[in-house]
Protein backbone atom coordinates (compact mmCIF):
# COMPACT_ATOMS: atom_id res chain seq x y z
CA UNK A 1 0.00 0.00 0.00
CA UNK A 2 3.10 2.36 0.98
CA UNK A 3 3.84 2.16 -2.71
CA UNK A 4 0.63 2.89 -3.96
CA UNK A 5 0.54 6.15 -2.85
CA UNK A 6 4.41 6.82 -2.46
CA UNK A 7 4.91 11.07 -3.16
CA UNK A 8 7.55 9.46 -5.35
CA UNK A 9 6.90 9.24 -9.22
CA UNK A 10 4.24 12.22 -9.02
CA UNK A 11 4.98 14.55 -12.27
CA UNK A 12 3.83 18.33 -12.76
CA UNK A 13 4.60 17.83 -16.58
CA UNK A 14 5.20 15.25 -19.26
CA UNK A 15 2.77 12.80 -17.99
CA UNK A 16 -0.36 13.92 -17.72
CA UNK A 17 -2.37 15.45 -14.76
CA UNK A 18 -1.81 14.36 -11.46
CA UNK A 19 -5.09 13.00 -11.05
CA UNK A 20 -4.40 10.77 -14.04
CA UNK A 21 -1.45 9.66 -12.63
CA UNK A 22 -3.07 8.28 -9.42
CA UNK A 23 -5.67 6.94 -11.20
CA UNK A 24 -3.55 4.73 -13.08
CA UNK A 25 -1.39 3.90 -10.23
CA UNK A 26 -4.65 2.24 -8.60
CA UNK A 27 -5.66 0.47 -12.22
CA UNK A 28 -2.09 -0.77 -12.23
CA UNK A 29 -2.94 -1.61 -8.62
CA UNK A 30 -5.91 -3.73 -9.17
CA UNK A 31 -4.95 -5.26 -12.41
CA UNK A 32 -1.87 -6.58 -10.62
CA UNK A 33 -3.58 -7.82 -7.88
CA UNK A 34 -1.80 -5.29 -4.83
CA UNK A 35 -5.42 -4.17 -4.33
CA UNK A 36 -7.84 -6.96 -4.60
CA UNK A 37 -11.33 -6.71 -4.50
CA UNK A 38 -13.02 -5.64 -1.40
CA UNK A 39 -9.52 -4.05 -0.18
CA UNK A 40 -10.27 -0.75 1.28
CA UNK A 41 -8.52 2.12 0.26
CA UNK A 42 -7.66 4.72 2.47
CA UNK A 43 -9.30 7.90 3.77
CA UNK A 44 -9.20 10.73 1.17
CA UNK A 45 -7.61 12.67 3.47
CA UNK A 46 -4.83 9.82 4.26
CA UNK A 47 -4.67 9.50 0.60
CA UNK A 48 -3.78 13.25 0.20
CA UNK A 49 -1.25 12.97 2.93
CA UNK A 50 0.70 10.43 1.54
CA UNK A 51 0.87 11.32 -1.86
CA UNK A 52 1.57 14.85 -0.88
CA UNK A 53 -1.34 15.61 -3.93
CA UNK A 54 -4.25 17.95 -3.00
CA UNK A 55 -7.86 16.21 -1.52
CA UNK A 56 -9.50 18.02 -4.81
CA UNK A 57 -7.37 15.58 -6.98
CA UNK A 58 -7.42 12.77 -4.76
CA UNK A 59 -10.86 12.68 -5.23
CA UNK A 60 -11.21 13.53 -8.86
CA UNK A 61 -9.12 9.89 -9.51
CA UNK A 62 -11.40 7.77 -7.10
CA UNK A 63 -14.51 9.35 -8.72
CA UNK A 64 -13.33 8.46 -12.16
CA UNK A 65 -12.32 5.05 -10.93
CA UNK A 66 -16.03 5.08 -9.16
CA UNK A 67 -17.68 5.77 -12.53
CA UNK A 68 -16.35 3.41 -14.41
CA UNK A 69 -16.96 0.63 -11.80
CA UNK A 70 -13.51 -0.26 -10.54
CA UNK A 71 -14.03 1.21 -7.06
CA UNK A 72 -17.23 1.41 -5.17
CA UNK A 73 -18.06 3.86 -2.38
CA UNK A 74 -20.29 2.76 0.50
CA UNK A 75 -21.39 5.45 3.00
CA UNK A 76 -20.13 5.38 6.19
CA UNK A 77 -18.18 2.59 5.52
CA UNK A 78 -15.48 3.99 2.42
CA UNK A 79 -13.72 3.00 -0.63
CA UNK A 80 -13.40 -0.49 -1.97
CA UNK A 81 -11.75 -2.12 -4.63
CA UNK A 82 -14.90 -3.61 -6.60
CA UNK A 83 -15.60 -7.40 -7.34
CA UNK A 84 -14.87 -8.98 -10.34
CA UNK A 85 -17.55 -9.79 -12.60
CA UNK A 86 -17.31 -12.62 -14.44
CA UNK A 87 -18.49 -11.65 -17.96
CA UNK A 88 -21.56 -14.44 -19.05
CA UNK A 89 -22.58 -15.07 -22.70
CA UNK A 90 -25.70 -15.66 -23.10
CA UNK A 91 -27.33 -17.33 -26.49
CA UNK A 92 -30.68 -15.75 -27.38
CA UNK A 93 -31.12 -19.15 -29.78
CA UNK A 94 -32.71 -20.80 -26.72
CA UNK A 95 -35.71 -19.71 -24.40
CA UNK A 96 -34.58 -21.02 -20.92
CA UNK A 97 -35.15 -19.12 -17.48
CA UNK A 98 -32.52 -17.18 -15.82
CA UNK A 99 -32.72 -19.85 -13.04
CA UNK A 100 -31.94 -22.52 -16.27
CA UNK A 101 -29.14 -20.27 -17.39
CA UNK A 102 -27.22 -20.14 -14.36
CA UNK A 103 -27.68 -24.20 -13.86
CA UNK A 104 -26.08 -25.11 -16.54
CA UNK A 105 -23.38 -22.85 -15.84
CA UNK A 106 -23.07 -24.62 -12.13
CA UNK A 107 -23.57 -21.54 -10.25
CA UNK A 108 -26.01 -20.84 -7.56
CA UNK A 109 -29.23 -18.93 -8.24
CA UNK A 110 -30.93 -16.04 -5.67
CA UNK A 111 -33.88 -14.04 -5.52
CA UNK A 112 -34.15 -10.43 -4.26
CA UNK A 113 -38.12 -10.09 -3.88
CA UNK A 114 -38.96 -6.34 -4.31
CA UNK A 115 -42.53 -7.31 -4.49
CA UNK A 116 -44.82 -9.43 -5.44
CA UNK A 117 -48.78 -8.53 -6.07
CA UNK A 118 -52.06 -8.82 -7.62
CA UNK A 119 -52.30 -5.13 -9.12
CA UNK A 120 -54.89 -3.45 -11.77
CA UNK A 121 -52.39 -3.56 -15.00
CA UNK A 122 -50.88 -0.68 -16.80
CA UNK A 123 -52.34 0.43 -20.49
CA UNK A 124 -48.49 -1.39 -21.62
CA UNK A 125 -49.20 -4.31 -19.66
CA UNK A 126 -53.16 -4.69 -21.05
CA UNK A 127 -51.72 -4.47 -24.73
CA UNK A 128 -48.80 -6.95 -24.47
CA UNK A 129 -50.82 -9.62 -22.54
CA UNK A 130 -53.87 -8.32 -24.23
CA UNK A 131 -56.03 -8.28 -21.17
CA UNK A 132 -59.77 -7.53 -21.45
CA UNK A 133 -61.56 -4.81 -19.16
CA UNK A 134 -61.54 -5.92 -15.66
CA UNK A 135 -58.82 -8.05 -15.78
CA UNK A 136 -56.20 -8.11 -13.07
CA UNK A 137 -51.66 -9.40 -13.20
CA UNK A 138 -49.68 -10.66 -11.09
CA UNK A 139 -46.55 -8.79 -11.13
CA UNK A 140 -42.97 -10.13 -9.81
CA UNK A 141 -40.24 -7.80 -9.51
CA UNK A 142 -37.21 -9.10 -8.24
CA UNK A 143 -33.21 -8.68 -8.58
CA UNK A 144 -31.65 -12.05 -10.07
CA UNK A 145 -28.20 -12.71 -7.95
CA UNK A 146 -25.85 -15.54 -8.76
CA UNK A 147 -22.42 -16.46 -6.71
CA UNK A 148 -23.89 -13.14 -4.40
CA UNK A 149 -23.38 -11.02 -7.35
CA UNK A 150 -26.44 -8.82 -8.28
CA UNK A 151 -26.88 -9.50 -12.34
CA UNK A 152 -30.59 -8.52 -13.31
CA UNK A 153 -33.37 -7.03 -12.19
CA UNK A 154 -36.43 -8.76 -13.72
CA UNK A 155 -39.78 -7.10 -13.77
CA UNK A 156 -42.37 -9.79 -15.26
CA UNK A 157 -46.41 -9.39 -15.34
CA UNK A 158 -49.07 -12.00 -16.01
CA UNK A 159 -52.66 -12.42 -16.11
CA UNK A 160 -54.05 -13.72 -13.08
CA UNK A 161 -55.74 -16.37 -14.68
CA UNK A 162 -52.04 -17.83 -15.67
CA UNK A 163 -50.39 -17.02 -12.20
CA UNK A 164 -53.00 -16.54 -9.56
CA UNK A 165 -50.86 -16.17 -6.67
CA UNK A 166 -47.65 -14.38 -7.29
CA UNK A 167 -46.63 -16.01 -4.17
CA UNK A 168 -46.58 -19.30 -5.45
CA UNK A 169 -42.94 -18.13 -7.51
CA UNK A 170 -39.84 -18.84 -4.80
CA UNK A 171 -37.45 -19.54 -7.04
CA UNK A 172 -38.29 -19.72 -11.20
CA UNK A 173 -40.98 -18.43 -12.74
CA UNK A 174 -40.77 -20.97 -15.71
CA UNK A 175 -40.81 -23.86 -13.11
CA UNK A 176 -43.99 -22.95 -11.97
CA UNK A 177 -45.86 -22.20 -15.53
CA UNK A 178 -44.72 -25.65 -16.82
CA UNK A 179 -45.92 -27.29 -13.59
CA UNK A 180 -49.58 -25.77 -14.86
CA UNK A 181 -49.29 -26.34 -17.87
CA UNK A 182 -48.27 -22.96 -19.26
CA UNK A 183 -45.34 -22.52 -19.88
CA UNK A 184 -43.89 -20.33 -22.74
CA UNK A 185 -42.79 -22.36 -26.10
CA UNK A 186 -41.76 -18.93 -28.15
CA UNK A 187 -40.95 -15.48 -27.30
CA UNK A 188 -40.33 -12.80 -28.97
CA UNK A 189 -37.25 -10.61 -27.04
CA UNK A 190 -35.98 -7.20 -27.73
CA UNK A 191 -32.80 -5.73 -26.57
CA UNK A 192 -31.81 -2.00 -26.56
CA UNK A 193 -28.61 -0.17 -24.50
CA UNK A 194 -30.06 1.99 -20.90
CA UNK A 195 -27.89 4.04 -18.39
CA UNK A 196 -28.92 2.32 -15.24
CA UNK A 197 -30.77 5.28 -13.40
CA UNK A 198 -30.40 5.81 -9.57
CA UNK A 199 -32.76 3.43 -8.00
CA UNK A 200 -31.85 0.42 -10.54
CA UNK A 201 -27.92 1.33 -10.32
CA UNK A 202 -27.89 0.76 -6.60
CA UNK A 203 -29.81 -2.57 -6.69
CA UNK A 204 -27.40 -4.32 -9.34
CA UNK A 205 -24.46 -2.32 -7.55
CA UNK A 206 -22.78 -0.29 -9.90
CA UNK A 207 -22.42 3.54 -10.17
CA UNK A 208 -25.32 5.46 -11.71
CA UNK A 209 -25.44 5.90 -15.39
CA UNK A 210 -23.57 2.80 -15.88
CA UNK A 211 -24.40 1.02 -18.65
CA UNK A 212 -26.78 -1.93 -19.12
CA UNK A 213 -29.12 -3.79 -21.08
CA UNK A 214 -32.52 -3.21 -21.45
CA UNK A 215 -34.64 -6.92 -22.65
CA UNK A 216 -38.32 -6.98 -23.13
CA UNK A 217 -39.71 -10.26 -23.54
CA UNK A 218 -43.04 -11.65 -24.68
CA UNK A 219 -43.45 -15.08 -24.05
CA UNK A 220 -46.36 -17.75 -26.40
CA UNK A 221 -48.19 -20.22 -25.74
CA UNK A 222 -48.33 -23.17 -29.03
CA UNK A 223 -51.91 -22.01 -29.31
CA UNK A 224 -50.58 -18.33 -29.46
CA UNK A 225 -51.72 -16.85 -26.75
CA UNK A 226 -49.33 -14.57 -24.75
CA UNK A 227 -48.63 -15.70 -21.12
CA UNK A 228 -45.60 -14.02 -20.45
CA UNK A 229 -44.31 -10.45 -20.20
CA UNK A 230 -41.01 -9.29 -18.70
CA UNK A 231 -39.01 -6.37 -18.61
CA UNK A 232 -35.36 -6.71 -17.38
CA UNK A 233 -32.54 -4.61 -16.81
CA UNK A 234 -29.28 -6.23 -17.18
CA UNK A 235 -25.65 -5.25 -16.28
CA UNK A 236 -24.10 -4.10 -19.36
CA UNK A 237 -20.37 -5.66 -17.50
CA UNK A 238 -21.69 -8.78 -17.26
CA UNK A 239 -23.68 -10.26 -20.20
CA UNK A 240 -22.49 -10.69 -23.57
CA UNK A 241 -25.64 -11.98 -26.12
CA UNK A 242 -24.74 -13.97 -29.08
CA UNK A 243 -27.09 -14.62 -31.49
CA UNK A 244 -25.56 -17.52 -34.61
CA UNK A 245 -26.22 -16.22 -38.32
CA UNK A 246 -26.81 -18.88 -41.26
CA UNK A 247 -26.87 -18.17 -44.92
CA UNK A 248 -30.83 -18.33 -46.07
CA UNK A 249 -31.55 -20.37 -48.70
CA UNK A 250 -32.22 -17.23 -50.97
CA UNK A 251 -28.49 -16.49 -50.11
CA UNK A 252 -28.89 -13.75 -47.56
CA UNK A 253 -28.04 -14.22 -44.01
CA UNK A 254 -30.46 -15.36 -41.71
CA UNK A 255 -30.84 -15.36 -37.82
CA UNK A 256 -31.22 -18.91 -36.10
CA UNK A 257 -32.66 -17.12 -33.10
CA UNK A 258 -36.82 -17.87 -32.66
CA UNK A 259 -39.36 -15.48 -32.75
Amino acid sequence: MDTIFSPAGFEESGSGPLYLQLQRRLVDAITSGRLAAGDSLPAERDMASMTGLSRVTVRKAVQALVANGQLVQRRGSGTFVAPKVERLEQALSLLTSFTEDMARRGKSVESVWLSRQVVTPSPEEVMALGLGIGDRVARLERVRRSDDVPLAIERASLSTATLPDPGMVETSLYAILESRGLRPVRAVQRISAANLGGRDAELLGVPIGAAGLRIERIGYLPSGRVVEFTRSLYRGDAYDFAVELTLSPQGGPSERTPT
